[in-house]
């Protein structure tokens, strides 16, 4: 019997559309809204490589604060991105309410911090903070969430407490005051960018956005960690088994596969994640009390924005809700807040599953 010809950018019944389907269904059915969208990206990039007139400049201020508020935000959606991921993985895709993701990212940068200072060693702080996370994850999964699958409001309750007992904890060992990563050397310091953001008045010629170079690195590090988990998500029999598991538990764990130990290797990825996190965090920011609930926001609303279990829609999502804090910031210091949560409530009006989630 030949098997059935499906059409391209569609799937089987009971076989969800990949991401690049997703974006190509989106096309076909909104024509209008694609071109909209096509138009806002060219004047971006117009915004980004041509020089300003002084009507612009009189109007928004000068180039260079636009151009530094937008590598701010595309970098911190990077720091938005490595954090959210580990939550898609444990909320989006195994179905876990882990509240207590935003402490696991706090004690992944307290741990970096330590072994920076014990060491001198930053990439090795990476290693340490992913491993010990890792381990804590593996706890929580083992010793609560395997016990509480499908009941939803007590992992919340419990995990709100977990993260409530963490921060405790954390304030008793670290105190109250903020802590700096140190990063290397190498990384110390600004790389002149090709983007212009003036033109010297003495000689008309063009000067050029220097920029972090620890924040650049930082960011292509996360896009690196983003595909790398797209394509294990997606084209790897790994990735498969994962969604199986969520899909159909039990008729994966009849195959043979050992689903409880699939959970726990992701529950463990997702938590290291986080602690890997942390100490990007502290790096290009500060350690402090109350930053594990700030991130733990911003996971939810990056997942809530991209979609649940998507990795290119936590991409998507973290990389909207970093460019509207900085650019909030910049231009409307007072109501920076609200536009975060204002592209949430969007999302939520008009596509309920998130941008590039599935229904």
């Amino acid at each position: 019997m030949r098997e059935q010809p499906w059409p391209e950018g569609r799937a089987p019944p009971g076989f969800p559309l990949r991401d690049e389907h997703k974006v190509r269904q989106f096309i076909e059915r909104h024509p209008l809204r694609s071109l909209a969208i096509l138009v806002a990206v060219a004047v971006l990039l117009w915004l980004i490589l041509a020089p300003w007139p002084a009507g612009l400049v009189a109007a928004f201020g000068r180039k260079k604060i636009f151009l530094n508020a937008l590598f701010n935000g595309i970098t911190l959606g990077g720091l938005y991105f490595l954090v959210a991921s580990g939550f898609t993985l444990i909320f989006g895709l195994m179905r876990n309410v882990n509240l207590a993701h935003g402490s696991l990212y706090l004690l992944g940068g307290y741990v970096g911090y330590e072994i920076t200072e014990w060491t001198g060693s930053w990439m090795f702080s990476f290693v340490v903070a992913f491993a010990a996370v890792a381990i804590v994850g593996i706890i929580l999964q083992v010793t609560i969430f395997r016990w509480m699958e499908g009941q939803d409001l007590r992992q919340t309750l419990v995990t709100i407490g977990i993260s409530i007992v963490m921060a405790d904890v954390m304030l008793w060992i670290w105190g109250g005051d903020f802590y700096q990563i140190l990063p290397p050397d190498w990384l110390v310091g600004a790389v002149e960018t090709p983007l212009i953001s003036t033109i010297s008045r003495r000689t008309g010629e063009p000067i050029y956005l220097k920029y972090p170079m620890v924040r650049l690195v930082i960011f292509a590090a996360a896009v690196v960690i983003g595909v790398v988990m797209w394509w294990l998500l997606n084209r790897t029999r790994i990735g498969m088994t994962i969604r199986a598991g969520v899909d159909d538990r039990d008729m994966l764990a009849a195959s043979g596969i050992r689903i409880q130990l699939v959970f726990v290797a992701v529950f463990a990825f997702g938590a290291g994640l986080a602690g890997l996190a942390g100490v990007v965090g502290g790096t290009f920011q500060s350690l402090a009390p109350g930053e594990d609930i700030r991130f733990l926001l911003a996971s939810l609303v990056v997942v809530i924005v991209g979609g649940m279990g998507s990795i290119t829609g936590a991409a998507l999502g973290a990389l909207l809700i970093g460019l509207a804090e900085q650019f909030g910031s910049v231009y409307m210091p007072t109501y920076a807040v609200v536009g975060t949560f204002l592209i949430m409530v969007a999302v939520l009006a008009f596509r309920p599953q998130g941008l590039l989630g599935r229904k």
